[in-house]
């Protein structure tokens, strides 16, 4: 029965190594790509369905989504423009950011931020919608690549992007 223990213990140790070495060998983005693209693609916010798994968050406003969303979108008293480039440039020392996509016509970014540890990608879309008043309402949605749960690390960047952009278009403002 000890030997028994023994082999299995040896065993998973080789396995734990054997993937670390890969890990480390292939790398993060290489590794997680194997379970599918890090960018996610685009979404429309008005028909958008959230996930069953607790892996996503939601900035949004009930006009703009059908979808339930954890906070609502800050609005901002500014042209869309000024708005847009205000997301640009309130998330670019964001770590392990890369934008894949602006399209200023439409108001939309898409971005793949990785964890600092592990690389694991995450999609990050961005629409920023004029509002009747002449404001600006930034709708965002972030989520995960992998796994189930992200332990509440989309909704944490969602909230900070949030107020990011808030105050770099209220420094922006003339």
């Amino acid at each position: 029965m000890r030997k028994l223990v023994k082999a299995v213990a040896a065993l998973i140790a080789a396995i734990i190594l054997a993937a670390a070495a890969a890990f480390f060998i292939l790398g993060p983005e290489r590794l997680w790509s194997q379970f599918g693209p890090s960018d996610l693609g685009d979404v429309d916010f008005a028909t958008l369905v959230r996930r069953d798994t607790p892996n996503d968050a939601l900035a949004c406003l009930p006009e703009f989504c059908a979808a339930k969303a954890d906070i609502a979108a800050p609005v901002i008293a500014r042209p869309f423009g000024d708005v847009f480039l205000a997301v640009q440039d309130a998330v670019v020392h964001e770590p392990g950011l890369e934008q894949v996509n602006a399209d200023s016509g439409q108001g939309t970014l898409r971005f793949v931020q990785r964890s600092k540890l592990l690389g694991f990608p995450d999609t990050i879309s961005v629409k920023v919608v004029p509002t009747a008043d002449g404001g600006s309402a930034v709708l965002i949605y972030s989520r995960s690549q992998l796994g189930e749960s992200d332990m509440g690390v989309n909704l944490a960047r969602v909230k900070r992007w949030a107020e990011l952009i808030v105050t770099t278009a209220k420094k922006n403002a003339p």
